[in-house]
């Protein structure tokens, strides 16, 4: 059972975060059952007394069918964590976001992704790097995140688009609630070549106070996290901790310590993180050349354990689905989505009449 709006449902309720949703998940045993549960039942798995009311409230003023109808009119993907999409960076940090509300696309590839953040304020200098960084990132495939602010956020999101690189936007909103409203124009663009991305349910507004959650995201999609030029008590800063705490590269932007832009960023190194002198240090530091090899492994790699087994089946001589089917034990209409992707990768190769063949027979067993 798909119980995906059950995960959307007590994500609108405040106060009904990672940990108890785990502890909802473990005492019910899915969220559906926790959703119709009744105020004692809430309560003995844990929940408050006033969180088992605000349940109960909402519960009974929305319509999950209609709500999850909804956003996917308005072009708006969820992701919880059993789906074999959800980001398997984010899936390792402390408490990862229960449900994430995406526009535009989460690829395989944006596993590859560098953050650069920094000042709203940013100078002639800072933006220069920032889009000198950026410029380099794209052009090596590395998929540029950061959080749609003015300043640094907004420059390194224009230079990776403008350099026909990917890039993906942290809100600490709804995703259907852009901020600042001037960069509603970039997010649209931002959506055709990456993604929008939030944890806060849609609708919710922009508030300075979902901002410093949110940069640990920023920092738990990525590898590595460039701070460009950030004041001693910059939100960019915020990000670096999260960084650090989530095991990720930090790098900082040295500046004029007469600069107060370059306090922050200038104080990081002195603490530990990577002074970054030219956009090549990062090709050392982030073995950009092997991430080359990662990706092109991960094209011939199954993505998942259906191709796993059906990489398992097949061999060098052809198989016909049905059969295909009758020794895998798998649905007809999964292993034909499948193949169609695993033939697009180069992993097998119909040859006439829904035959399929591995394109080669020297695989090693990938089961799983």
């Amino acid at each position: 059972m798909d119980d995906r709006k059950y995960w959307i449902g007590f994500n609108l309720i405040k106060g009904i975060g990672a940990v108890r949703m785990q502890s909802l998940v473990t005492y019910f045993g899915d969220l559906a059952s926790a959703w119709q549960a009744d105020f004692a039942d809430l309560t003995d798995a844990g929940l408050s007394e006033k969180l088992a009311e605000k349940v109960i409230g909402v519960r009974g003023q929305i319509d999950l069918d209609q709500l999850s109808a909804r956003y996917k009119a308005q072009g708006i993907q969820t992701l919880i964590w059993a789906d074999e999409a959800y980001p398997v960076r984010l899936k390792e940090i402390d408490q990862p976001p229960p449900v994430l509300y995406i526009r535009g696309e989460y690829l395989v590839d944006d596993l590859f992704a560098v953050a650069i953040v920094g000042t709203r304020k940013v100078t002639p200098y800072g933006r220069q790097i920032t889009e000198e960084i950026a410029a380099f990132l794209a052009a090596n495939g590395i998929t540029v995140i950061s959080g749609l602010a003015r300043g640094v956020d907004a420059i390194a999101h224009q230079t990776a688009l403008k350099a026909g690189g990917r890039t993906m936007a942290v809100l600490g909103s709804g995703v259907d609630k852009i901020y600042p409203p001037e960069h509603r124009g970039l997010a649209e663009q931002i959506i055709q070549r990456g993604a929008v991305i939030s944890d806060y349910a849609v609708g919710t507004p922009p508030h300075a106070s979902n901002f410093p959650p949110r940069n640990r995201i920023i920092s738990g999609l990525s590898l590595a996290v460039i701070v460009v030029e950030a004041a001693e008590t910059s939100g960019a800063l915020i990000t670096a901790e999260f960084a650090a705490e989530q095991g990720r590269e930090i790098f900082a932007v040295p500046g004029s310590i007469l600069a107060p832009q370059s306090k922050g960023t200038n104080r990081l190194i002195q603490k530990g993180a990577q002074p970054l002198l030219t956009p090549a240090d990062l090709m050392q530091a982030l073995d950009l050349t092997r991430m080359d090899k990662q990706k092109t492994a991960r094209k011939i790699l199954p993505a998942d354990e259906t191709e796993a087994v059906l990489l398992n089946t097949l061999g060098g001589e052809p198989l016909h689905v049905d059969e295909i089917r009758n020794q895998t034990a798998l649905p007809i209409e999964r292993i034909s989505a499948a193949l169609i992707m695993m033939e697009l990768k180069g992993m097998v190769r119909q040859v006439g009449g829904m035959n399929y063949v591995a394109v080669r027979e020297d695989r090693p067993d990938y089961s799983v």
